[in-house]
This record gives structure tokens, sequence and C-alpha cells, in this order.
């Protein structure tokens, strides 16, 4: 599976059957975090076996989380938000090509319980984690917006940030949210954030969806 295919296959998971992760996959997990790790400076951590951060009330939501990624970096590192968007989605969408499932999570787990298994510094921030694991179904695509909301000129584009554009369409953002515009002046690519609950977390993650769409030797971000 192609990290393009994943990324259309993947949907938000928030229930996992009792199955361990299998050998081949954590290992496969581990050595994509070190990558990331090592290209953005964070300090990513794989969590397994372990209940506790997704065993109280706040995570109601969810059933069966016993592995999860910590999504975490110094309290002071500069746009750690956007940060943890893009590797963590790039993470996520790893996941999927290894058969397993995942889940964005903000607020619905013990930040607590998180940092103490995961190794984490005092001055060290978790912003999100993600749930993995085998679900107990597959997802369901999340509505979208139009496309005329989402980007300028589309009609016109050329055919590398069209596939860049359906890409982003189906990055998962915070509440289904979408508060994202993307435009284009010849190779050159901007994105601007409308705002709203976890939108810098928003913006890493569809910037990681365009890329992968669109293909990163066909454009240049524009700040």
């Amino acid at each position: 599976m192609t990290d393009l295919q994943a990324i259309r296959e993947r949907h938000s998971v928030r229930s996992y059957t009792d199955d361990k992760l299998s050998k081949e996959a954590t290992a496969e997990l581990k050595k994509m975090i070190v990558h990331c790790n090592e290209e953005s400076g964070m300090k990513i951590r794989l969590v397994t076996d372990e209940p506790k951060a997704f065993g109280g009330l706040m995570s109601r939501k969810f059933s069966g989380v016993r592995n999860y990624i910590v999504l975490a970096g110094n309290k002071s590192d500069y746009n750690l938000d956007e940060r943890v968007g893009y590797y963590g989605e790039k993470i996520a969408i790893k996941a999927q090509t290894l058969g397993l499932n995942t889940c964005w999570v903000a607020m619905s787990f013990s930040k607590s319980e998180a940092k103490k298994n995961s190794g984490l510094d005092s001055d060290d921030k978790i912003v999100c984690v993600l749930s993995v694991g085998k679900g107990t179904d597959s997802g369901v695509p999340h509505k979208s917006k139009q496309m005329s909301e989402l980007c300028s000129n589309f009609e016109n584009a050329p055919e590398w940030f069209k596939s860049g554009m359906e890409a982003a369409l189906l990055a998962p953002t915070a509440m289904n949210q979408q508060k994202f515009f993307f435009s284009f002046n010849g190779d050159n690519v901007t994105v601007k954030s409308d705002g709203g609950f976890y939108s810098y977390v928003d913006l890493g993650i569809v910037k990681y969806h365009f890329e992968v769409g669109a293909g990163k030797e066909n454009f240049k971000w524009k700040q």
C-alpha cells in the first residue's frame, strides 16, 4: 500500500480489539518514529500495552485502547503544534500501511499517565496522542466542505495541485472543521489557517496530505 492509498483508506477509529501489536509492526513504527524525531527535533514515543491513559471517564468515547503514540516536544520549541500535525500524520499513515488503525486525540486521555509512561521530561509538552491498534471496524469517511471553500482557482490549477488538494480534503481536522485555505502562484503554494481549535496541528496534517498528493518535487511552500 502506498502512502496515497493509505490516505484514501484511513479513517478515525475509536474502538480496538485485544490484539497486540505484532513485533514487525512495532519495529516499523519505532523506525518511523526515530526518523521523525531526528528530522523534527520532537520527542515522539510509542507506548504499548498501557490501558490507564484511556481508562478514565474522559475517554468514554474510546474502547480497548492499549497502545498510543505520544506527540510531544519541548515547551519552548518553535512551531511545535504544526510539526506535531505533520509528523503525527506521517506516522498515522505509516500505521495504516501496516494494517493498523489510528485516531487523533487532543483531550480525551490522561496526559499525566501518558507523560509518565513515555519517559518525557518536565519541560516537555504533550500536544496530542494517536491511539493505534487493530480497530473493531475501519471507521467511516468524514464529511467535507466543497473544494471551492478550501482553495482558489481549482478548475484552472495544474494537475499536481489538484491531486494535492484531493489528498488535503481527506485530512482529519479537529472537530472536522477544515479551517484551511490553499492558493498557488506558479509552483509556489500557500496554505493559511482560519483559526479554531488546534488549528496549527490541523495545518501540519493538511500540509503532509498535500505533499503526498502533489509530490514534493512539483512545488515549493511559500510563507
